[in-house]
């Protein structure tokens, strides 16, 4: 991990996405690289990047938000700010891509400008959101997204979760059918997320690296 300076994260719905987005960031800064994260993800009105700028700025990250973020416009526009990360290679950049394949279009106009850089898209996978439950449903918003975005997945990524209720079970369930994936479409795991008190109990999967998170995004309901 962290070697890529390209570094794309897509996945459905409820995946966690923009969870592992940001920590994979912060991680990225504390390995002394200068980060920039993007938000590209214009579906999901709750879990934001943007809602944890603050904190991101003063780690020293760079975010770069749609314009209209966290605003009841119902379709933002993409600032001219995100060409700029392609044209500064100082930066490892992070992208948070919007879930399913209409979030992934977000990415495709930028495709020709990627393809010339190191990176590497992940597709983060929740066994326990509806859509992505089975193997099956897996493969097929792979390809969706795939096909939208004009980006091959090149690593899976295993983030298992019921929020509260996780478990080190959750991730060996999904382990396994992650295995299936894996071995059907020839897309590797890449690594393991999870919260630090989950992941820190999980004995399987030894030999995949493991991403080590603490919650920053949080639901209206959740804040003070």
């Amino acid at each position: 991990m962290f070697d890529e300076r390209i570094t794309i994260f897509t996945g459905h719905f409820g995946s966690g996405k923009t969870e592992v987005a940001v920590n994979y960031a912060r991680q990225t800064a504390r390995a002394g690289k200068k980060t920039a994260i993007v938000d590209l993800d214009i579906v999901n009105p709750f879990f934001r990047t943007a809602d944890v700028r603050s904190g991101l700025e003063a780690e020293g990250i760079r975010v770069i938000t749609p314009v209209y973020a966290n605003t009841n416009v119902d379709v933002p526009s993409l600032p001219a700010e995100i060409s700029t990360m392609f044209e500064d290679r100082s930066y490892s950049v992070i992208f948070d891509v919007g879930g399913d394949d209409l979030g992934a279009r977000a990415v495709s106009r930028y495709r020709d400008q990627i393809v010339r850089e190191d990176y590497i898209h992940y597709f983060v996978v929740n066994t326990r959101r509806p859509m992505t439950r089975t193997p099956e449903e897996i493969i097929r918003m792979i390809l969706e997204i795939q096909d939208s975005a004009g980006l091959k997945v090149d690593k899976l990524v295993n983030n298992a979760n019921m929020l509260g209720e996780s478990t080190p079970e959750l991730l060996a369930e999904a382990s396994e059918i992650l295995g299936v994936v894996s071995d059907r479409l020839s897309i590797p795991v890449g690594f393991i997320s999870g919260m630090e008190e989950v992941l820190s109990s999980y004995e399987g999967d030894r030999g995949i690296e493991r991403l080590y998170m603490k919650k920053n995004i949080r639901l209206p309901w959740e804040l003070p």
